[in-house]
């Protein structure tokens, strides 16, 4: 972040304002209706959404960080957070509407005109239709996706897309649209300035994206130094509800940053994919996926504990298991339960066998066994590594408890996002951020733990993908 930048009195009044705006959710369902090949229109309706749908996002988020109580608000890697949410809300709500000279263009890019007509000579094809419902196949609903904008002429032959809402017009916010994704046909030559918007906001997001990846490392470190000065043994309640919805707006702000941008950027380049709607793999492969995060979660290992080859893991699931889902997120949640496995199987062999050189050891596999059902995909990760003793097990949901030996680094004013690698562990986010990642798309993610033996951990993934973001 510029040394410059600073979070004025006005811009924290704007934000504050923002942050009495209701958020819109966004479903799994609608950010695939998009397809492998999706229209300039329809990523410029996406792109503009985004533009006004994640500064409110991002002020709820401001205000939540400038009121945690007992000065933890106050501490240095919580207000570097607080001024990364600040400034790129600032640079979201600096970017310019879009002004489009063509009036006929213009009505169909706001939302306006969503029957078949002609435009500009063209005729859509039945294929595409701009108001065409859409019947989920899991449950029989019939959406219809319909923007009740309006246009403006500015007097000079150019329209601007304003879409203002008479209920928030107190705060002076420009309205976001009704739906992320809207129809628009694909037989049309756009104007530049509809594929100009979409390249400056993607350019946009990409920048803010960046500057937010070290975010979950950096409230933890900001948190744990805040336990350490209080003396506390626990975070409270309060902290541990303001994670939860912290972390949680933060995998939706990410999932619509990424969604966005990825599917700007395929279209841009024309990397099209039939299994890929944006960062969405409509044919997420589960054996696939969970081999990747073994792979990675063992290599972690090996470094970590300075061994050859760390405890092996089984794998059991059928091959041609596919369902929608976003594979990063999966191999988020995989990796990490699968690091806490592997920990816990390693150190409780050290215990048994002390003096004993770690190469030496033989170590019990972790086991990953994958059933299908009509509503969800359950991924069983069991490993027996001792088990946590029932007391325990309230607390392995609560945020920065751990049982690792490992303090994460002090706040250092040099630091910038992207620049911090997080730890093997210590952290004490890896659980309750994974379940939020489980809970994003409504599954779960559940652990039962044998004190003396080992511990099973269920992650539940639902399949139906059809109900909207956990906005809070």
């Amino acid at each position: 972040m510029p040394e410059s930048w600073k979070l004025t009195k006005a811009l924290r009044d704007r934000i504050y304002r923002y942050a009495t705006v209701k958020q819109t959710g966004v479903s799994l369902r609608q950010m695939v209706q998009f397809g492998s090949r999706p229209s300039q229109g329809s990523l410029f309706h996406a792109s503009h959404f985004a533009v006004h749908e994640l500064p409110i996002r991002l002020s709820h988020r401001v205000k939540d960080l400038e009121t945690l109580p007992n000065g933890l608000a106050r501490e240095p890697s919580i207000q570097l957070v607080r001024d990364w949410y600040a400034q790129s809300f600032e640079e979201l709500t600096a970017l310019p509407e879009p002004r489009i000279k063509d009036p006929e263009m213009a009505r169909l890019l706001s939302g306006e005109k969503q029957q078949e007509e002609q435009i500009s000579g063209h005729k859509k094809s039945l294929e595409e239709p701009v108001n065409r419902p859409y019947i989920f196949s899991d449950d029989g609903v019939v959406i219809n996706r319909r923007s009740h904008s309006s246009s403006k002429d500015n007097g000079n032959g150019e329209v601007l897309i304003e879409n203002l809402n008479s209920t928030h017009m107190h705060v002076g916010l420009l309205r976001p649209r009704r739906s992320y994704y809207i129809s628009t046909p694909k037989d049309i030559v756009y104007p530049p300035e509809v594929q100009n918007y979409n390249k400056d906001v993607t350019k946009t997001l990409t920048k803010i994206k960046r500057r937010h990846d070290a975010t979950v490392t950096t409230i933890a470190r900001g948190v744990q130094s805040w336990k350490r000065k209080k003396n506390f043994t626990y975070v409270d309640n309060s902290v541990n509800q303001f994670l939860d919805r912290f972390y949680l707006s933060r995998i939706g702000i990410r999932m619509l940053i990424g969604q966005t941008i990825a599917l700007n950027q395929q279209a841009m380049g024309n990397m099209y994919s039939d299994d890929y709607v944006g960062i969405i793999c409509l044919r997420t492969n589960v054996m696939e996926v969970a081999q990747d995060a073994i792979d990675a979660a063992r290599f972690a290992c090996e470094e970590h504990y300075d061994m050859i080859e760390a405890p092996p893991v089984q794998l059991y699931c059928p091959e041609d298991l596919e369902f929608m889902y976003v594979p990063g997120h999966l191999v988020h949640m995989l990796f990490e339960t699968l690091k806490n496995s592997l920990r816990a199987t390693i150190e409780l062999q050290q215990r048994l066998h002390p003096g004993k050189a770690i190469e030496d050891l033989e170590f019990p596999p972790v086991k990953i066994i994958v059933a299908e059902g009509l509503e969800d995909i359950t991924i069983k990760v069991s490993d027996e590594g001792g088990g946590i003793p029932r007391s325990a097990i309230p607390l392995v949901w609560t945020y920065f408890y751990t049982s690792a030996n490992q303090k994460i680094e002090e706040y250092d004013p040099s630091f910038t996002s992207g620049s911090f690698k997080p730890p093997f562990m210590g952290l004490g986010v890896g659980l309750p951020h994974s379940r939020l990642y489980a809970r994003y798309f409504s599954g779960d993610l559940k652990l039962i733990s044998m004190e003396g033996y080992g511990t099973d951990v269920y992650l539940h993934l639902n399949r139906l993908s059809s109900s909207s973001e956990p906005l809070q």
